[in-house]
């Protein structure tokens, strides 16, 4: 087993795998065009509802992948623009549940959010109840697969979700998505924190640190691939992906329509060369019921009908699949310019 590498050592690695994925989405929004304005290089005249010229997709932090598959929706519908006299804007934003709060205060056009979080704004559950239900939100389509994904040392003898009980695992810090998500696994195969060994609650930075020193035998993340915090894991220490499978499992995918199967693809990380099946949550682009039906249209013209120069933005969004996107996870009501030309595609 490789020597565990010093905390400064490991953010230089990440730093340098970062820069590479951020690189490559900045070249493939080179072209015809130029990579699009960003909201804070944008006058403030380019804000959703004060500029009816501008259309403004809210995506994520500018190291994610919301933020170049934003900047790929909006370059590619730009080209289209003069169709309907409106720019594309992005803005780099704190995540999903800021997108959908922006996107009710009228601040955002559109936004990417995991598909978990569009269900329960739809519904005004869980962080939502205060603002209540959230009947304008409106489905436009699914990007890529944000997989449950679970790195167990190698010398831990996990091979599959049934061995994490027992054992020391990491479940994630109260209120972030992995501890929700680790807590509906749990559900499903009906355990308690009590059978597992032990049940860290240490933040997504400090979880590659306790792999590699052996303080835990397991993390989970529920994040888009490739991750720089799953490359820390793998580089750290000798570890693997493991399948997230079972009927308890598919039940979990049954009862809650914002989960989805998923695969992690092999060769991303040192180590795990093969496929790894699991299941999560997806990347989901959505918008208003007030936004026109014929801008939506042409967003997904624009990205349906340039998909392989789509899916060349990032790593992540290589696997799509166009039916995929028009029906998968879309909880909220589909908008009817999307449905208009899933329609005309014959998608739906």
């Amino acid at each position: 087993m490789p020597s565990s590498p010093s905390p400064t050592t490991l953010r230089c690695h990440r730093h340098r795998f970062l820069l590479a994925l951020f690189t490559l989405a900045l070249a493939a929004c080179a072209g015809n065009g130029g990579p699009p304005t960003t909201s804070d290089q944008a006058p403030p005249s380019a804000a959703a509802g004060q500029a009816t010229d501008t259309i403004t997709i809210g995506t994520g932090g500018a190291t994610g992948v919301y933020y170049p598959a934003g900047g790929g929706i909006c370059r590619l519908y730009n080209k289209n623009r003069g169709q309907q006299g409106k720019n594309c804007v992005i803005e780099s934003t704190e995540g999903s549940i800021a997108n959908i709060e922006d996107l009710r205060s009228g601040q955002l056009d559109m936004a990417i959010v995991q598909s978990d979080w569009q269900f329960h704004a739809y519904r005004g559950d869980g962080p939502f109840a205060q603002a209540g239900p959230y009947r304008d939100l409106r489905a436009v389509f699914s990007l890529h697969a944000e997989p449950f994904t679970v790195v167990a040392r190698a010398d831990s003898g996990i091979t599959s979700v049934a061995d994490l009980r027992g054992k020391r695992v990491n479940i994630g810090n109260p209120g972030s998505g992995q501890r929700a998500t680790t807590e509906a696994v749990m559900a499903a195969n009906g355990w308690t924190m009590a059978d597992f060994a032990q049940a860290s609650e240490l933040p997504s930075d400090e979880q590659a640190a306790a792999l590699a020193s052996g303080r835990v035998d397991a993390i989970v993340f529920t994040v888009g691939h490739p991750s720089g915090e799953i490359y820390d894991a793998t580089q750290s220490t000798s570890a693997r992906l493991v399948p997230i499978t079972g009927p308890a499992v598919d039940r979990l995918i049954a009862d809650n329509p914002y989960y989805a199967k998923a695969v992690i693809p092999g060769g991303l990380y040192r180590g795990n060369d093969s496929p790894t099946p699991t299941f999560g949550v997806r990347a989901t682009l959505v918008t208003t019921a007030t936004t026109p039906d014929d801008v939506v249209y042409l967003v997904v013209k624009s990205v349906f009908e340039n998909f392989e120069e789509f899916k060349r933005l990032h790593p992540a969004l290589g696997q799509l699949d166009r039916r995929e996107m028009a029906r998968a996870a879309l909880t909220a009501p589909l908008h009817p310019g999307a449905e208009r030309y899933y329609r005309e595609a014959s998608l739906m």
